[in-house]
């Protein structure tokens, strides 16, 4: 590398003698030199050589004097390392230059030996500068561009560890959301292409903001279906207030996303979420050419389960209890104890209820309809059918209706 070194100073003869005591360094194509006579000549040729890696400056020059230049160049949005050579050897020229952003300051007459030793540890600061600099711009587009792709945590990672620190595979305490649409094959058969390219980006996009917005992993998107994690890559010790927040968010955008696609003609099913807690194994399963960043587990397949669940209970959310439990504020109702597929105990499971529906009257009705089945009362069979002649729209209280009305009992339900 060539450092190029501009030299300020309006000694006539300085010009010839810093060319013969550098003559091998420029002969080797160490240093490249520049000489102005005062600090707005400078200026001028800082103009046009922005590549000047460092200055060399006196003080006493006519029309600006060494310390004015000093500041110029301070205001500067490339800032330049500068050293200060004069007669005034002063400690209030010191003092002054050194608060002026000076990177060193050697005195008159000139120490060549001093100066050379000087001048190669400044070139060592600018390079190591330089350096810092350089890695923080990779570090930013790299960023950038990983923005595009993965969670702003993961991408934050990434970015900072180009050797996959931080996401490497290991067991994790998570809250995992899976979501999916109810009706997506038939649509995606019946839809034109180009209408169904643009509902499905705007869909993807607008629940994968909302994720981030709550700060959790998008860790899939399998077309409509989108896997969210909280609790990786970083620590989120509020994981599952998160999840429930994230869910109730996601719920109410894909309700009004369904409804402005009906508005145009567009027959767009509705989202159901499920979400549980629990340990999962987590980290990039990509191999060494790809990343893919996931869980595996019982926990992830639980809460895929528990979306699946909704169809059958009529539900848009169903969260279990691990979630629940952990959720600060849990408002909800409960749903009953679910068998699914590859459990061998039941899990209770929760309806995840907005505040102002949980305060409903109709909640109440349904927690003590609920209660009396769960004691296996035979009152509860009118309890629900009171709820439901009142609350038609209700599916969760009509899905328990028909069960009792086809003799089941108690809470505990197979779901196929």
């Amino acid at each position: 590398m060539t450092a190029t070194i501009l030299f300020v100073d309006d000694e006539p003869d300085l010009e010839a003698l810093i060319l013969q005591k550098f003559r091998r360094q420029i002969r080797d194509g160490q240093l490249a030199l520049i000489f102005a006579r005062d600090g707005l000549e400078a200026l001028e040729s800082l103009e046009q050589n922005p590549h000047v890696d460092m200055v060399v400056s006196d003080i006493n020059m006519p029309r600006m004097d060494g310390l004015s230049l000093l500041a110029k160049l301070q205001e500067a949005e490339e800032k330049k390392s500068t050293i200060i050579v004069s007669a005034y050897g002063d400690m209030s020229n010191i003092r002054t230059a050194m608060n002026r952003g000076a990177f060193d300051f050697l005195t008159k007459p000139i120490d060549f030996a001093d100066l050379e030793a000087t001048i190669e540890k400044t070139i060592r600061h600018v390079e190591m500068l330089r350096e810092v600099r350089r890695r923080q711009m990779e570090a930013e587009r790299a960023h950038a561009s990983l923005s595009r792709f993965f969670s702003p945590e993961i991408a934050r990672r990434l970015a900072a560890n180009a050797d996959g620190d931080g996401i490497e595979v290991q067991w994790r305490d998570v809250a995992t959301l899976f979501t999916d649409i109810t009706g997506f094959t038939s649509l995606v058969e019946t839809a034109p292409p180009q209408t169904l390219g643009e509902l499905l980006n705007e869909y993807v996009g607008g629940m994968t903001e909302i994720v981030f917005a709550h700060e959790g992993t998008v860790a899939k998107i399998i077309g409509d279906a989108i896997q969210v994690l909280f609790n990786a890559p970083g620590d989120q010790p509020d994981y599952a207030t998160r999840a429930v927040a994230c869910a109730h968010a996601l719920d109410a955008w894909a309700e009004d996303f369904s409804a402005r696609w009906k508005a145009r003609g567009v027959s767009f099913g509705a989202t159901r979420i499920g979400a549980h807690a629990g340990p999962a194994l987590v980290g990039n399963f990509g191999g060494n050419r790809f990343f893919d960043y996931t869980a595996y587990g019982d926990t992830i397949n639980t809460a895929a389960r528990l979306e699946a669940a909704n169809k059958h209970l009529g539900t848009r959310i169903c969260v279990s209890a691990s979630v629940a439990n952990g959720a600060e504020n849990f408002h909800g109702r409960p749903v009953g104890d679910l068998m699914l597929r590859g459990r061998s105990e039941p899990l209770r499971a929760f309806e995840p209820l907005p505040l102002a529906r949980f305060e409903a009257p109709a909640t109440a009705q349904y927690a003590e309809a609920f209660a009396k089945m769960e004691a296996g009362d035979a009152a509860a069979m009118p309890a629900f059918a009171a709820l439901v002649g009142m609350h038609a729209d209700d599916p969760l209280a009509g899905f328990h209706l028909k069960r009792l009305l086809n003799g089941a009992k108690g809470t505990r339900m197979q779901l196929e």
